[in-house]
């Protein structure tokens, strides 16, 4: 069916971010005490918010995280963007299509609105979707609660299930089915077969595919 919007995720979707964040959490994790590989960063955290990383450290040690951790690790994450970050290879093609057919779309992101901006500025995105940026800033509650994208749905008019989300993390999957809406998983990052456990309606390997599956 055609869709009334279309959501973005923003890291592994639209800027290819996910691996220079959770080199730099997992890293960071690390340093403060919390021994952690690259592999259970995208694991335990990919899609998440930052109060997720607080949980799940606080649950299995006990303790909490410094009161300066999300500074710092922003700042860290920040400045490796700056150095490194790229769009997601053929997404610009794929929002000038749905431009041109006249499909709406927004970008909702479990980040910060300074995470939003710095990649996508980065990327060469930002006009793009200039107006139309959602973030867990907005709503208190991140992925994979519902709150975000029925937030972008509210804000832009559109009932949830004439929305369809663009994602590429189990916790984003959740959250777009828990909000009612069709979700399209891109498996750059994630498995096919977590993504379709997680719910997803349909999946795509590379981001030429997604238009077809938009119609």
């Amino acid at each position: 069916m055609r869709y009334d919007l279309v959501i973005f995720d923003n890291d592994g979707v639209l800027v290819d971010s996910e691996p220079i964040s959770n080199r730099v959490l997992a890293g960071y994790l690390s340093e403060v005490g919390h021994p952690t590989t690259y592999e259970e960063s995208l694991r335990d955290f990919m899609g998440g918010a930052m109060h997720r990383i607080h949980e799940v450290v606080l649950e299995r040690s006990g303790r909490r995280l410094p009161a300066d951790f999300d500074a710092t690790f922003h700042e860290r994450v920040f400045a490796a963007f700056r150095r490194e970050l790229e769009p997601v290879d053929g997404v610009a093609e794929v929002l000038e299509k749905l431009a041109t057919d006249g499909m709406p779309y927004c970008v909702a992101s479990s980040g910060s609105h300074e995470r939003i901006r710095v990649g996508l500025t980065k990327a060469g995105l930002w006009e793009r979707f200039e107006g139309r940026v959602f973030s867990s800033q907005d709503v208190g509650r991140g992925k994979p609660a519902p709150d975000l994208f029925l937030h972008a749905a509210r804000v832009s008019g559109v009932a949830p299930e004439r929305c369809a989300v663009v994602e590429d993390s189990v916790l984003g999957v959740r959250a777009a089915v828990a909000a009612g809406m069709a979700v399209y998983g891109f498996t750059a990052m994630t498995s096919r077969e977590r993504l379709a456990e997680a719910g997803a309606t349909g999946l795509f390997g590379a981001m030429g595919e997604l238009p077809a599956l938009l119609q």
